[in-house]
């Protein structure tokens, strides 16, 4: 009887042993799992302080001149009616693939680069080159009989006034001859806060004039606010814009003349029919009563 009890107190004994001996190795080693796990986590993570700052594109240009920064709500076609440019000239010098893809804090050149800036002068030093020789020339012929009359000949030439007029008609503002985009009456004034232009009356389908030769360099409605919307380029330092229109009648990168009809007038994104014209100068508002002629 006492054997069997010795004997079932030994097994007894084993089965806690092995149990034990288990248990200890189970406790053993989740620690060290656990640690090697959590260890493998904490060597991925890395300090937020130490991670490198995505910078939006161009940040490098940020604050110099000739540079913008795109702001919430901005799109190509505003940033090129506040800069005074066509929207596809700044994708264009800006490299853009999609332009409708521009972020916030994003620097945008909009003033042509240089290379753009040479490739315009080009043609006009050619063309003054052409100019200049024909009094040569004819300086030339008559060098023998008068040297000092040939000598001074050159320099008549090249102080004519032909060669910087185009110059002073692409920044002045004498040298542009506007009229009126519309017959009806002004119903609201220039208003540098609430509004940026004149407003003025009329009917549906009424004309709406081209107020001086330029190019097509917006049409379309993709500005809030504005409904169908024109924006004609007269030089480097203007442009024009035609809004709330009912039909649209000329396209991007065309060419228009003084007086043209460019489209009609309706009330798209307006409260009535209306015209809504703009004279921007480097893309500031300006007066357009300034500049358009008394009635």
């Amino acid at each position: 009887m006492f054997g069997v009890r010795r004997l079932a107190l030994a097994g007894a004994c084993v089965a806690v042993v092995v149990l034990s001996g288990c248990s200890s190795t189970s406790v053993n080693r989740a620690p060290v799992e656990d640690r090697g796990s959590s260890a493998g986590k904490t060597g991925t993570v890395s300090d937020p302080r130490t991670q490198a700052v995505k910078q939006p594109p161009g940040f490098e240009n940020a604050g110099k001149a000739g540079y913008y920064t795109v702001k919430p709500g901005d799109t190509l076609m505003r940033i090129g009616l506040e800069t005074g440019q066509g929207h596809k000239d700044i994708a264009r010098w800006n490299a853009l693939d999609n332009p409708d893809k521009i972020e916030v804090g994003q620097v945008l050149r909009v003033v042509p680069p240089v290379a753009d800036t040479v490739a315009v002068a080009k043609p006009v030093a050619s063309s003054s080159a052409t100019t200049t020789t024909l009094p040569a020339a004819g300086a030339a012929s008559s060098a023998a009989s008068a040297p000092a009359k040939a000598a001074s000949t050159p320099v008549a030439a090249t102080s004519t006034p032909s060669t910087p007029a185009p110059v002073a008609a692409a920044s002045g503002e004498d040298e542009l001859a506007w009229i009126w985009p519309g017959n009806g009456p002004v119903v609201a004034g220039f208003d540098e806060v609430k509004n940026k232009g004149l407003d003025i009356g009329g009917n549906a389908g009424d004309p709406v004039l081209a107020a001086g030769e330029g190019k097509v360099v917006y049409a379309g409605a993709g500005l809030r606010g504005y409904g169908n919307l024109i924006i004609l380029k007269h030089n480097n330092t203007y442009l024009t814009a035609y809004a709330h229109n009912q039909t649209l009648l000329v396209k991007e990168d065309q060419t228009v003349k003084k007086g043209q009809k460019i489209a009609e007038m309706g009330s798209s994104d307006a409260d009535r029919v209306k015209l809504h014209f703009e004279v921007r100068r480097q893309g500031k508002p300006v007066d357009p009563a300034k500049y358009l002629p008394a009635r």
